[in-house]
């Protein structure tokens, strides 16, 4: 494996990529190009092509023709776990280049870019295991004359556009499930965050996966994803991102009735009981909004703690802040780096000055720092919150975090599906019956007890009501890219209708 904790420095010339249609890189010469500077350092570090819809058309054409020749479809599951196991492998060997890249481009701190790239690897091994458990069924219970099967089939083509927050990682909670399902793939990354899902079809391609499979367009979404979005030849799409795009995806959809899977936005609760162990849940409510700048859909936003504890919770959560290590994410020691964008940085703000306005109180209000510092945000707390301010309504995507008190188990259970959303909850208390009575009763797709943001590929993902549709990882992450086949075989001579 390549050492990963040498110095990273910045480019002196910016990397370009081509697209990544049909087992082939697309050159960028020519090309109009994106230029994405580093947020954290206001430096070009990358350049990719703007993709148009032409581009798009050929992409999904390739898909289409890889999947109908079933050069992929065709193979058994055990050749499909050959090669994402290999893809496996390649991605640890190419692991520092990819963690580089994903810090240039989001911001995140390398350290956090390592972890994610390895873990992502070992995803694709998991995936491999799971495309050779995918099965059907067989039914012996419809008499002598008759045997029923169940197969699952790969559903086609499907569309793939994924978010700027976690692009290699959140590429590796579906890509090799889609994979190892036998369908074939046109991927549109964040135009902020493209190259390390167009050095993934490389390594795809180098670890054995046929052309076409799995092809990657770059641009921007009001192009090449509504295109693919609206697209006839596309059988189902899988877009994580926010709410409202969703819903415009959702729309898109009915042009040749896609099969969707959404994982969309979050405002998810931390629930804070008066028996909890408070020094965990201080750290846990830390890392849950503060991991990735607060640019995280499952991370804990609203914390609901128990009145009798609130003071001393402040307390804690506010002496613990104060050592969190924000600024350079080239900085192995890091913590918390840069907001990806400006337009971000300015949404957050703003939501900062709007809980000021709802008279919200500020228990720790950090700095905002913008130009050739780069585009970072202090974590900032407010207390004093109720379920109408925007801050307690509204999907952020940022480092603040807005405390709502409870005193009954009937309160917190109110307030924390008191939202448009259900992507997830935490729930801090050392009481089991307390845990499972809220765990029953929160209204999300994941529920963690006394941890948060942890877990691995074992375990679906996904949201109930306005946080998405469908299931993501697991064998359930495989299941949702087929399509169900009944078959009835007759075994006897039939009975004629017509004598």
């Amino acid at each position: 494996m390549t050492n990963m904790t040498k110095t990273i420095t910045l480019p002196t010339v910016p990397r370009e990529f081509g697209l990544y249609s049909n087992g082939k890189w697309v050159a960028p010469q020519g090309r109009n190009l994106f230029e994405r500077r580093s947020p954290a350092h206001g430096v070009p570090v990358t350049r990719t092509i703007v993709g148009t819809e032409s581009d798009l058309n050929t992409a999904v054409a390739s898909a289409r023709t890889a999947f109908e020749d079933r050069r992929w479809a065709g193979l058994t599951g055990q050749q499909r776990a050959e090669v994402l196991l290999k893809a496996a492998s390649l991605i640890r060997e190419r692991a520092e280049e990819l963690a580089m890249l994903e810090t240039f481009e989001t911001g995140k701190p390398i350290s956090q870019s390592r972890g994610e790239v390895l873990a992502s690897a070992g995803i694709y091994d998991y995936a491999a295991g799971a495309a050779r458990m995918l099965h059907g069924d067989t039914f012996n219970n419809l008499g002598d004359e008759m045997l029923g099967l169940v197969t699952r089939e790969p559903i086609g083509v499907v569309g793939l556009i994924t978010p700027w927050n976690f692009p290699f990682f959140i590429l590796a909670e579906r890509l090799p499930f889609i994979l190892a399902s036998g369908c074939s793939v046109v991927a549109k990354p964040s135009d902020l965050t493209s190259t390390t899902t167009l050095i993934m079809a490389e390594i795809l391609t180098k670890a054995g996966l046929p052309d076409g499979v799995f092809n990657v367009v770059t641009g921007s979404g009001s192009t090449v994803g509504e295109a693919l979005s609206h697209h006839p030849d596309i059988d189902m799409l899988s877009f994580t991102g926010s709410t409202a795009i969703g819903k415009r995806v959702l729309a898109a959809s009915a042009g040749n009735f896609k099969k969707l899977s959404l994982e969309l936005g979050g405002k998810n609760p931390h629930l804070i009981f008066a028996d909890a162990h408070l020094e965990d849940a201080v750290d846990g409510v830390i890392f849950g909004f503060c991991f990735n700048a607060g640019q995280c859909c499952v991370g804990g936003s609203r914390l609901l703690v128990e009145k009798s504890i609130l003071p001393k919770f402040e307390q804690l959560l506010t002496q613990k802040l104060s050592r969190l290590r924000v600024g350079d994410p080239l900085n192995a020691q890091t913590q918390v780096g840069a907001i990806v964008n400006e337009k971000q940085h300015q949404i957050i703000h703003d939501y900062i000055e709007r809980g000021l306005k709802q008279k919200a109180r500020i228990v720790t209000q950090g700095t905002m720092s913008t130009s050739a510092e780069g585009l970072f945000v202090q974590p900032t707390v407010f207390s004093d919150v109720t379920s109408d301010m925007d801050i307690a309504t509204d999907e952020i995507f940022g480092p603040v975090l807005a405390i709502l008190p409870f005193e009954t188990m009937e309160d917190a259970i109110r307030i924390a599906n008191d939202t448009i959303y259900g992507l997830s909850a935490t729930i801090w208390t050392q009481n089991l019956s307390t845990a499972m009575r809220a765990v029953r009763s929160i209204r999300a797709g994941c529920v963690w007890v006394n941890t948060t943001i942890s877990g691995g590929p074992e375990m679906p993902s996904g949201g109930f009501k306005q946080s998405g549709i469908g299931r993501e990882t697991g064998l359930y992450g495989v299941e949702e890219y087929t399509e169900i086949k009944s078959t009835h075989i007759a075994l006897g001579p039939r009975t004629h209708w017509v004598s």
